[in-house]
C-alpha cells in the first residue's frame, strides 16, 4: 500500500541527496492548497500566489468545478493509470479534449495540432516543422542540397533548453553555455517603455527600424536559408518585454515576402492570462502566425499550425512519423486540460483576466507615482510587470514578499512579473497590493 512517509519538514532534504533541491523553501501541500493560495505544510502558513508555478497553474488549486465533478474525476483516474500511448490508440478522452480544444481555444487559421510533453519540445517540433516545409519549398525551387534550416531569433529571447532551442534562448547565459548551438540570426528587441509618452514612442520606433533593417540583412545575407521567424508576443523570462501591434505586423509582412513561417511562442503567453485566450490575437488579422507554441497553462504542450504549411503537400502533418512522440502529450493532461478550458469558458475567465489585469496594472501605476523605486508598470490582462532600478531591489523585494506569505516572481535582471490565476479578485489583488506597499515603502 502507498503510505507518505516523508514529513514536511524533510522534503527538502530528502529530495535535495539525490537532485538538485533549489526551489522555494516550502512544502507544498496539494490537498490544503485552495484558490489563489498555496499551503506551506512545512512552516504551516498560506501563501498569496502570483506565482503559479511559472505561469502554468490557470484555475489556481483545488477548484471546486474540478473536485466537485465525480465523472471528470474518474476519467482524470482512469487516464493517469492506464496512460495510454495517444500517437497510435485513440480514446474517447483524446477524442473529448480535442472537441473542447476545437470550441474554445483552436483558431480557424490553425487547423493543424500537435501534442508532447514540455513546451521546450513544443518549439522543437514548430522548428521542425519549417524546416520541413522550407527545405522542400527549397526544392522546388530548384535547389539541389537541403537548405533552409536557420531561424532568425531575438535578443532577450527564452524558447527552452532542449536541442535546437538553445540556439534561440538567450537570457540567462547559464543556461545554454558550452552546450552546441547553431549561430542563427538573432536581431534586437524593439522593446516599449512605459509610460507610452511621446519620446518613449519616438524611442520604440527607432528601435523598430534598427530591428527591421537586421532582420533585412539577415535574410539578404542568407538567401532561401531561413525557414522562420520566431517571438514570444511578450518576451517573459526576458524582462516581460511588449511589442508594438505595428511591429508584428512588420513580422508578418517580412515572413511573406522572404517565404519564411512566423512563429509565436505562446507558451507563457497562452490561456487566457492577457484577456484573451492568445495574446497574439491582441494584434489583428494582419499579424496572424503559422505556427504557435503552447503549453503550461494548456496543461498539455504542443503546437497549431495554419493553412500556409499546406502549400507544401508533403508537410510534416501528412507524412507519418515526420513528426511523433509516444505518449503524444499525456492523456492525463489532456483530461484535466479539458475540464479547465470549460472552466474558463462557462465562466468568462478570459473577460476576468482582462478586467483585473486592468485594475491591477491602475493599482501599480498610482504607487509607481508615490514610489520612485517602482518604474515600467506595464501589462496586457493579468500578465503585469513592473521594474526596480537595480536586481538587489527586486530581489530584496521578493525575499520580503515571501517573510509577509506573498510569492512574487521576478524575470530579467529587475523586474517582477505577475502571473496569477486566471481566477484572481480584486479583493486578492488589494491583498498583495497591501503588503507591496509594506516593502516598497521601506526599500
Amino acid at each position: 500500500m502507498y503510505n507518505l512517509n516523508i514529513s514536511p519538514e524533510h522534503v527538502g532534504t530528502t529530495l535535495g541527496k539525490h537532485i538538485l533541491a533549489d526551489g522555494f523553501d516550502l512544502t507544498f501541500d496539494m490537498e490544503k492548497s485552495e484558490g489563489v493560495y498555496i499551503y506551506d505544510s512545512k512552516y504551516n502558513r498560506r501563501l498569496l500566489d502570483f506565482f503559479t508555478c511559472f505561469a502554468s497553474v490557470p484555475l489556481g488549486y483545488n477548484h471546486p468545478k474540478m473536485l466537485g465533478d465525480d465523472a471528470f474525476t474518474r476519467n482524470l483516474m482512469l487516464a493517469a493509470l492506464t496512460n495510454p500511448s495517444n500517437s497510435d490508440i485513440y480514446t474517447q478522452q483524446y477524442a473529448q479534449f480535442m472537441d473542447t480544444f476545437d470550441r474554445v481555444g483552436i483558431p480557424s487559421y490553425l487547423p493543424h495540432a500537435f501534442f508532447i510533453a514540455g513546451g521546450g519540445l513544443a518549439i522543437e517540433n514548430a522548428l521542425k516543422t519549417a524546416m520541413d516545409w522550407k527545405v522542400q519549398k527549397n526544392f522546388a525551387k530548384g535547389h539541389k542540397v537541403e537548405k533552409g534550416f536557420q531561424v532568425l531569433h531575438f535578443e532577450h529571447a527564452f524558447h527552452g533548453r532542449t536541442g535546437y532551442t538553445l540556439s534561440l534562448t538567450n537570457t540567462i547565459p547559464n543556461k545554454t553555455k558550452w552546450f552546441a548551438k547553431f549561430n542563427w540570426p538573432r536581431v534586437s528587441t524593439p522593446m516599449m517603455q512605459f509610460p507610452q509618452t511621446e519620446e518613449n514612442q519616438q524611442d520604440v520606433q527607432q528601435l523598430e527600424a534598427a530591428s527591421i533593417a537586421q532582420i533585412k540583412q539577415a535574410f539578404k545575407d542568407n538567401p532561401d536559408e531561413i525557414c522562420a521567424i520566431i517571438i514570444e508576443p511578450i518576451q517573459s523570462e526576458g524582462g516581460d518585454n511588449h511589442l508594438r501591434v505595428a511591429f508584428m505586423r512588420q513580422l508578418r509582412q517580412l515572413a511573406d515576402e522572404h517565404e519564411a513561417l512566423l512563429i509565436y511562442d505562446e507558451i507563457q503567453t497562452g490561456v487566457g492570462l492577457t484577456g484573451k485566450f492568445w495574446c497574439h490575437e491582441h494584434f489583428g488579422a494582419d499579424a496572424q502566425p503559422d505556427i504557435i507554441a503552447f503549453g503550461k497553462k494548456m496543461q498539455v504542450c504542443g503546437i497549431l499550425a495554419g493553412k500556409r504549411v499546406d502549400e507544401v503537400e508533403g508537410n510534416v502533418f501528412r507524412v507519418p512519423s515526420r513528426i511523433n512522440s509516444t505518449w503524444g502529450g499525456n492523456l492525463t493532461d489532456m483530461v484535466r486540460s479539458s475540464k479547465i478550458m470549460e472552466i474558463i469558458e462557462e465562466d468568462k475567465l478570459c473577460d476576468n483576466a482582462a478586467n483585473m489585469g486592468a485594475y491591477l496594472q491602475q493599482q501599480l501605476t498610482k504607487l509607481s507615482e508615490k514610489y520612485e523605486v517602482i518604474s515600467n508598470v506595464r501589462g496586457r490582462g493579468l500578465l503585469t510587470a513592473f521594474d526596480f532600478p537595480d536586481k538587489e531591489k527586486r530581489d530584496l523585494f521578493i525575499q520580503k514578499g515571501m517573510e509577509h506569505n506573498v510569492m512574487f516572481l521576478g524575470c530579467a535582471d529587475k523586474t517582477i512579473r505577475f502571473r496569477p490565476a486566471l481566477i484572481m479578485e480584486q479583493k486578492h489583488i488589494d491583498e498583495g497590493l497591501q503588503v507591496m506597499e509594506k516593502i516598497i515603502s521601506h526599500l
